[in-house]
């Protein structure tokens, strides 16, 4: 997660309906991720906190492969 600040900008096109600038912006914020990162950085959260839970979501994730894998 970079620390630079997120511009997103959605220019209106000619002849294009204001509805379709918002959902393209939206879709742009998305792809960014601010939300996420907004909810991220809402609290503060301990460095030994983050690495255990990204840790448990790796190994949630290897799991699933895993477990895919003996599937096929």
């Amino acid at each position: 997660m970079s620390k630079s600040p997120i511009n997103v900008e959605t220019f209106v096109k000619k002849g294009e309906p204001i509805e379709r600038t918002i959902k393209r912006f939206s879709r742009k914020v998305k792809k960014e991720g601010v939300i996420d990162r907004y909810r991220d950085r809402m609290y503060y959260e301990k460095s030994s906190d983050r690495k255990r839970r990204l840790a448990k979501r790796r190994k949630a994730i290897m799991q699933k492969l895993k477990q895919k894998r003996e599937t096929i």
